[in-house]
C-alpha cells in the first residue's frame, strides 16, 4: 500500500516563518500536532511524526500509519473536522463476520426481495448508531464497516461486497429515474482504493434535483446529509443503479416509462414531465442548451434540446421536430439510443459560456456565476473542499478548488491563484 498523499493548505495567517508554515501543513494533514516553544523547534518535532508514521506505513501498513501519527485508522474525527470526500479502501468481497454470520456467502444470482421502506430503514439504523468507518471491522449485523458493506447491509445482500461487485446486483437507470434505496456508484478500476464510492439515494431535496439525501458510510461514522449530484468529486464518473430484488415504487415518483402524453410539451406547457425531459436530456449531452437548467416551464432549449436527441438517433423532418412522442421518450427513460454529441464549434446560443469577468468572484461578492462555478467544479471533479456544497456566496473553498483545477493545467504561481480568469472559465465549461 502506497503512502497517503495529502494537500498542503496554509491559512491566511501573520507568521511567515518556516516553523508556522510547517505548523499549517500540519493542520491540512489532520495530524494532530501541538507545537509550543521557538519556531525552530517546530520543524524538527514535525520531522519526527512524519518520519514515524512513514516507518510504520513500511511495516504494518496504513492502519499502523495512521496510528503512528496520533489517530486509530478508522476513528471518529471530530464533528466540527468533516471529511466531504472521504478516503474509501475497502475490504474484499466475503461473507458477513461476527454475531451476524450465516455462513458462506449465498448464491448471488438468488436475490433477497426487499422494498425501499426496507432499505431505508436499514440504512437510518447506522445512521442512528453512529456506526465509525473501518474497512476492517464488521458491525454486529455482520456486515463489513465502509461504504461497500453499507450499501450490502441496506440492501440486504446476505454477504460483504465491494465497488467492484455490487453493480451486478443492480440495474443501470438514469438519474432522472432515481428512487429512494438506490445506489450511486463510482468504482475505480484502476485503483479501486482511489475514490471509489457508493451512496444510497435517499430522495432530492427540492424541484431543482441538483442536490438529493445521501446516506453513505465515511470517516468518521455513517452520516446522511445534502450532497450534490452525484457527488462531490467524480461527479460525472457515478452510475446510478436499482437492485434487482427491489418490488413496489413511490407513488407519484415519476419513474415509470409510460409517455404521459404529448399535451404534456410544447409552448404553454407548465409540469413536472417538461422538468423530467429537460433532466434527461441532459443527462444525454443537451446541458449546452440550457443556460440555466431544465424547469418545468416549456421553452425553445426543450425544443432545441429534443429535436437534438431526436437527430442524433438518425430522424429527420417531421420526426425530429422537437417535440417528444412515445419513441423518443422510451429511448430517454430506458437510457437506450445514441448520446447528443458535443456541439462541434462554439455550442449554442443558450450555451452561456462566456466569462462574466474578474470582479464576480472575490470576498464577500454573491452571485449567480460564483454559484454556476461551483456546480460545474463539482462536475469536473474538483468540488473537495465544499463542506456543504457550492452556493451563490465565494468562499475560501470556491477558491482552494480554483486552483486546484488550475494546478491540473500544469499552472503555477500567480496562473494558480484560485480565482477564475477567462483561460480558467474556458477549460472549466469546455
Amino acid at each position: 500500500m502506497t503512502v497517503p498523499v495529502f494537500e498542503e493548505y496554509e491559512p491566511a495567517i501573520d507568521c511567515t516563518c518556516a516553523g508556522c508554515a510547517l505548523q499549517r501543513r500540519a493542520a491540512a494533514r489532520a495530524v494532530p500536532v501541538r507545537y509550543g516553544g521557538h519556531p525552530a523547534a517546530h520543524g524538527a518535532r514535525r520531522a519526527l511524526v512524519l518520519a514515524t508514521a512513514a516507518g510504520v506505513v513500511l511495516s504494518c501498513g496504513a492502519a499502523g500509519a495512521a496510528a503512528a501519527a496520533g489517530r486509530t485508522a478508522g476513528a471518529p474525527l471530530a464533528d466540527q473536522d468533516p471529511e466531504p470526500v472521504p478516503d474509501t479502501p475497502q475490504g474484499e468481497k466475503g461473507p458477513l463476520k461476527g454475531s451476524g454470520a450465516s455462513g458462506p456467502p449465498s448464491d448471488s444470482a438468488v436475490l433477497r426481495k426487499t422494498t425501499r421502506a426496507e432499505i431505508i430503514n436499514r440504512a437510518k439504523k447506522w445512521v442512528d448508531a453512529k456506526v465509525p468507518y473501518s474497512m476492517e471491522k464488521h458491525w454486529s449485523d455482520g456486515y463489513r464497516q465502509d461504504c461497500s458493506g453499507y450499501v450490502s447491509m441496506a440492501w440486504n445482500l446476505g454477504t460483504n461486497e465491494w465497488t467492484g461487485s455490487l453493480a451486478s446486483y443492480g440495474t443501470r437507470i438514469a438519474r432522472a429515474d432515481l428512487q429512494p434505496g438506490d445506489m450511486l456508484l463510482f468504482h475505480n478500476p484502476a485503483d479501486p482504493s482511489k475514490g471509489s464510492h457508493v451512496t444510497i439515494f435517499g430522495g432530492w431535496t427540492d424541484y431543482t434535483r441538483t442536490h438529493y439525501v445521501a446516506y453513505e458510510q465515511a470517516r468518521p461514522k455513517t452520516r446522511k446529509q445534502s450532497t450534490p449530484m452525484a457527488y462531490w468529486s467524480n461527479s460525472d464518473r457515478y452510475v446510478a443503479y436499482r437492485y434487482k430484488g427491489v418490488s413496489g415504487g413511490s407513488p407519484g415518483s415519476g419513474s415509470g416509462t409510460a409517455f404521459p402524453g404529448a399535451g404534456q410539451f410544447g409552448p404553454g406547457a407548465n409540469n413536472a414531465d417538461v422538468t423530467r425531459l429537460g433532466e434527461m436530456l441532459t443527462a444525454r449531452g443537451a446541458k449546452r442548451f440550457y443556460a440555466v437548467g431544465p424547469g418545468p416551464v416549456w421553452g425553445e432549449a426543450d425544443r432545441r434540446a429534443t429535436q437534438a436527441f431526436q437527430q442524433a438517433q438518425g430522424w429527420k423532418g417531421a420526426e425530429a421536430d422537437g417535440l417528444p412522442g412515445p419513441d423518443t421518450w422510451r429511448l430517454l427513460t430506458t437510457g437506450t439510443g445514441r448520446d447528443i454529441p458535443p456541439a462541434a464549434t462554439g455550442g449554442s446560443p443558450n450555451t452561456s459560456t462566456a466569462f462574466p469577468g474578474r470582479g464576480y468572484f472575490q470576498p464577500g461578492r454573491s452571485n449567480s456565476h460564483v454559484d454556476r462555478l461551483g456546480r460545474q467544479l463539482v462536475k469536473k471533479g474538483y468540488g473537495k473542499h465544499y463542506v456543504s456544497g457550492p452556493d451563490p456566496r465565494w468562499t475560501e473553498a470556491d477558491r482552494r478548488n480554483v486552483e486546484a483545477f488550475q494546478r491540473a493545467q500544469g499552472w503555477r504561481g500567480g496562473a494558480a491563484d484560485g480565482y477564475p480568469g477567462p483561460e480558467t472559465w474556458r477549460r472549466l465549461f469546455a
